[in-house]
């Protein structure tokens, strides 16, 4: 575990990524080619560009695009980032975002908000804390200007093969409507990874992803909505450069 808090959206990362990361998602703004829907992203973090501060630099064609400066010491994480997010009509918008966590590499406790400039008003309000332990990763996080309760929870089964499962349980304060989604992952070969996920409203999804010389990673993955009319299923293949 790292010496400090880290940054807030750190917060329940390791259950995000079982239950989200690489799977058949587009993002709000795509690509369109006969039956085909795509986009493109990067990142780039420079390390300590003085002590404590590092910057980070994101892109999703054609989706969005920021830059985050992030102070990090023993007990805090706090970072501050302007970015331009992209809209159905095709503008882009600038965005403010801050955010603080305080605590140690055990437990943690912080705070987000973004700004829009056009509007001038709030768009995001969030908060929450997290507990991290050898056993368990768990964290509650207050979302939608506290109106949405999510709970997410870790557990590593075999560090070797990087087996884990993971559960997030959301709860809508207004609607009083709770939606749980349950996550698992396994490396059956060093460098090949299999996830499955499947959450309450019906939606099951899967994947296998494929690492090459510990750089290049090629993913397929599915999912299927049983809830929905329309059960056809969805299919994507996404690539990876990592360093």
């Amino acid at each position: 575990m790292s010496k400090g808090p880290g940054v807030y959206s750190s917060i329940g990362d390791k259950a995000k990524d079982v239950l989200y990361k690489d799977y058949a998602q587009q993002s709000p703004i795509h690509f369109h080619y006969k039956f085909m829907d795509w986009n493109a992203g990067f990142a780039c973090k420079v390390i300590e560009i003085v002590p404590g501060f590092r910057t980070v630099f994101k892109c999703t064609i054609p989706d969005s695009g920021k830059v985050e400066l992030q102070y990090l010491n023993r007990f805090t994480g706090i970072s501050g980032c302007i970015g331009l997010l992209g809209s159905e009509e095709g503008q882009y918008e600038p965005v403010l975002n801050f955010s603080g966590l305080l605590g140690t590499s055990i437990l943690s406790l912080g705070a987000n908000v973004a700004f829009h400039i056009p509007t001038r008003s709030i768009t995001k309000l969030n908060a929450g804390f997290g507990f991290n332990s050898a056993f368990l990763e768990a964290s509650l996080t207050l979302h939608d200007s506290f109106d949405t309760l999510k709970a997410t929870f870790y557990h590593q089964v075999n560090p070797l093969t990087q087996t884990a499962i993971a559960t997030q349980v959301k709860h809508s304060l207004s609607l009083k409507e709770t939606g749980v989604n349950i996550g698992v992952q396994h490396a059956f070969f060093p460098q090949t990874l299999l996830k499955a996920r499947f959450d309450s409203s019906g939606k099951a999804g899967t994947l296998i992803q494929q690492g090459f010389w510990q750089k290049f990673f090629v993913t397929m993955a599915g999912e299927i909505d049983f809830g929905a009319e329309d059960k056809t299923p969805k299919f994507g293949v996404s690539m990876a450069l990592r360093p």
